[in-house]
């Protein structure tokens, strides 16, 4: 019989590989865009119209994913010098501090993009050829800034109930192939 908290962590473990997922789905998306595009353009001299402006905005929607994958993992350039150089409970409030900030941040993002949906919305901007409207974009990435601000206070709250340091993700090739066995 499972307990509770082993199955809020696979709940949220699951929670988590969904979330990557889009992330990874859209840049694949992002990717097909753009060859298909170059192929068009350069191999039959019809490039896909709003090619450019889609590929862009479903760019930022992949970026505004990958955000919550590093608001869990940590998986980001980081030197950790000083952090390595202290103790076990100062690198607990440096990660923590960092932790704050990243929200805080993310936060801030997340209050600034739903200003721009809203301005997107009202104003009727939309892309040049197909005049399709921004505000969708926009707030596909408003969402995943939320899916990242949930992901920063998550990993926040590890580190200030258990302690939880970024070097369980140091290996994360390694982790992410065990937790995919059955």
């Amino acid at each position: 019989m499972q307990t509770d908290s082993t199955s809020a962590a696979r709940g949220l473990s699951r929670a988590i590989l969904f979330i990557e997922r889009i992330a990874g789905a859209l840049l694949g998306l992002v990717t097909i865009l753009i060859v298909a595009s170059a192929i068009g353009r350069y191999g039959f001299a019809r490039p896909l119209p709003d090619a450019f402006d889609v590929s862009r905005l479903l760019l930022g929607v992949a970026i505004g994913w990958g955000m919550a994958s590093l608001g869990f993992h940590g998986t980001h350039i980081k030197v950790d010098l000083l952090a390595q150089a202290v103790g076990r409970s100062t690198r607990r409030w440096i990660n923590g501090f960092a932790w704050a900030v990243l929200a805080a941040f993310t936060a801030l993002l997340c209050w600034k993009i739903w200003g721009r949906v809203m301005s997107a919305m009202n104003g009727g901007d939309a892309t040049m050829d197909l005049r399709l409207p921004h505000w969708p974009f926009f707030l596909a990435i408003w969402f995943g800034l939320m899916a990242a601000l949930f992901t920063t206070l998550v990993r926040l709250w590890l580190i200030g109930r258990q302690g939880t340091d970024l070097g369980e993700f140091d290996g994360i090739d390694e982790q992410l192939l065990e937790d995919q066995k059955p």
